[in-house]
């Protein structure tokens, strides 16, 4: 069963605390400050597999977590980095934030990786602070908080060539004759119901990959029919073949154009593609009468195609291979104007802070920055305390405070952290 798309939430560790110890040895004539570092948090990292062709392993795996980094010890003693979980997924596969759309990644080679979320830094000892000017620093720091995402997984087919049209218009058949797909058909609609690839092998040695595409109908871009399970795949190819029934069930003049109105309104260039129009079931009566009024109507002329018989089948190959051979690769859809984001893992950007009354005699200090001080900041001696309290006043919170209307006596918040403002 064809998994092609699915939501999961991901966790990276938070880093290790540094530890706050002094050396207690009785054979060292002067002890000092020896707390050591903490361990870096795991991070989440996806790996591209060529041997995986589905998402379905991850329909029940909503949640994938790493583990915290070990605290420092005494003694200089690190802690222990977290081990990053692996994740391997489908060559093929694009990595987007679901809360901002924003593609992370576009898996399309053996080995490509993506770190999704990284783990958190681990916090520095007091051994680190030591210097001429403080012998006895009985300050650390927190390791730096886990980031936690939710992020989209889909598949997108690395085929060459798409086959596309309506349902049973002979896609199936046509990808069987040329490759040895064994993709199902029969004689009702939608017999496919998700994407089959094959690998066409040309007599000048050329080969190329083919897809034959479930069946598209009128609003398949809102959903409708398979709708976007199909329209998804046929993003990688570079060349669309596009199979007009000549059976006499469809009008082949409205069917080409509902196709390709389904193509434009998906909005990813779609319709831009090389398109290789193609009038099958040719052995159909009334068929040659069928394409001449086709082409009149379209102002085109369309390759005859029997797959029964093979009739035409290696001209509309050859073309499809000349056609692939020169034409460049599209970028996906999200993937126009700039690429795939690069990530910046702890970066913090924007103001340090703003300062928010919450109501009389409240305030918070909101920000990226200042925030992420007060979560990497040990307040649980005094010395702690001190330095987060110096670092807000070189920054200017107090000057911001006052010009926000804060009096002596009223509440500041920042994170977990509160104290009294005092002018």
């Amino acid at each position: 069963m064809l998994t092609d798309r699915c939501i999961i939430e991901v966790r990276s560790g938070k880093g290790g605390d540094g530890a706050i110890s002094f050396l207690h040895d009785r054979n060292t004539a002067l002890g000092g400050p020896d707390g050591g570092n903490g361990g870096r948090g795991g991070s989440v990292i996806l790996v591209a597999r060529r041997n995986l062709n589905t998402l379905y392993n991850f329909r029940h795996s909503r949640l994938i977590e790493a583990q915290d980094g070990e605290k420092g010890y005494g003694k200089l003693m690190y802690g222990h980095n977290a081990e990053d979980v692996i994740v391997e997924v489908p060559v093929g596969t694009v990595v987007s934030d679901d809360k901002t759309g924003q593609i992370l990644a576009d898996l399309k080679t053996e080995g490509q990786t993506v770190t999704v979320v990284r783990g958190g830094k681990g916090g520095r000892g007091n051994a680190s602070y030591k210097s001429s000017r403080m012998r006895a620093p009985r300050i650390a720091e927190n390791g730096d908080p886990g980031e936690k995402k939710r992020i989209i997984l889909e598949l997108k087919m690395l085929a060459d060539a798409g086959v596309i049209g309506f349902p049973s218009v002979g896609k199936s058949t046509f990808l069987n004759v040329t490759t040895r797909a064994n993709a199902p058909t029969a004689e009702w609609d939608f017999t496919t119901i998700e994407p089959n690839l094959g690998v066409v092998f040309l007599k000048d040695g050329t080969s190329f990959i083919l897809a034959d595409m479930p069946g598209l109908i009128e609003g398949a871009h809102e959903g409708k029919g398979l709708g976007i399970q199909f329209l998804r795949h046929i993003e990688r190819c570079r060349v669309l073949i596009h199979l007009v029934a000549m059976d006499g069930r469809r009008d082949p003049y409205e069917s080409y154009l509902t196709i390709n109105e389904e193509l434009k309104d998906y909005d990813a260039k779609l319709e831009k593609r090389p398109q290789i129009v193609v009038a099958s079931m040719m052995d159909s009566e009334g068929a040659a009468e069928r394409k001449a009024a086709f082409e009149k109507k379209a102002k085109l002329t369309a390759m005859p195609l029997c797959s029964l018989t093979h009739e035409g089948i290696d001209d509309i190959l050859k073309k499809t291979a000349e056609l692939i051979a020169t034409t460049p690769e599209f970028p996906l859809k999200g993937l126009e104007t700039g690429g795939v984001k690069v990530y910046d893992g702890h970066a913090k950007k924007g103001p340090l802070f703003r300062i928010e009354k919450i109501k009389p005699g409240y305030f918070r200090v909101v920000g990226e920055q200042v925030e992420y001080v007060e979560k990497t900041t040990n307040l649980k001696n005094d010395e702690g305390v001190a330095r987060l309290v110096h670092y807000l006043d070189k920054i200017g919170v107090e000057e911001a405070l006052k010009k926000a209307g804060a009096v002596d006596g009223d509440t500041v918040i920042l994170g977990s952290f509160q104290f009294e403002y005092l002018s």
